[in-house]
């Protein structure tokens, strides 16, 4: 496949009797997401909740491009992937599908801002006004100079969501993007991701095993 945007824009992912690997051979638990058929739209909001070890970093890293230890298909657009070249994924995780680890990933000897702007000149470039509104409706501007590595577990992760907003994006994967937030911080989260998602037309998939990020979802899937 050639080096060209083959998925602009990504209207689905779909996962068709997908299972990691390492699960192969077990009996698992009943899921709507393994050894099944589910398919994620564009412009919908989907929480997939899961019990821990049920496989749920797997399942965004496949659809990443970061890991293929699975069997079964994963579609763009209804194309399976399995054909995708690196310069192709590359250009799917710069264009279609912005993603927030639960590791977060930030780099602790850059600052808040450093760490926003390295991900922001690169694929984004969205205005400075509109990152520092959201730094400072989530309470971290005062910490816009700091190492990213001194602030606190909820600071990273505030930090971390309105990174992974700045680059374009189809659908925005969030892998437990509110486990040490609290309520406020939550609301507030939810509602800058709906509403830079829906100035984009994009779907949201986020991920939990206990505190989720607090949106109106539209489907919800047990992992």
């Amino acid at each position: 496949m050639t080096n060209r945007n083959e998925f602009k824009p990504l209207e689905s992912i779909t996962l068709r009797d997908m299972l990691p690997v390492v699960f192969a051979g077990e009996a698992i638990p009943a899921s709507q997401v393994w050894q099944s058929d589910v398919t994620f739209r564009r412009g919908e909001s989907v929480l997939v909740e899961a019990a821990s070890g049920a496989g749920k970093s797997s399942m965004c890293a496949y659809i990443f491009g970061a890991r293929t230890d699975y069997s079964g298909q994963l579609l763009f657009n209804g194309r399976d992937v399995s054909a995708l070249l690196p310069d192709d994924w590359q250009l799917a995780r710069r264009v279609n599908i912005a993603y927030l680890p639960q590791e977060l990933s930030l780099f602790p000897e850059l600052t808040a801002w450093e760490n926003i702007q390295l991900k922001n000149c690169l694929a984004g470039n969205l205005e400075d006004s509109r990152i520092e509104d959201w730094m400072e409706r989530l309470g971290i501007l005062f910490r816009r100079d700091y190492p990213a590595g001194r602030m606190s577990i909820g600071q990273q992760q505030r930090l971390a969501i309105i990174r992974a907003l700045c680059q374009p994006f189809d659908f925005i994967m969030l892998d437990e993007p509110v486990s040490h937030l609290d309520e406020t911080n939550n609301r507030i989260a939810a509602a800058i991701i709906t509403e830079e998602a829906r100035r984009r037309g994009a779907g949201i998939i986020s991920t939990s095993v206990g505190n989720h990020l607090l949106l109106d979802y539209d489907k919800l899937l047990r992992l």
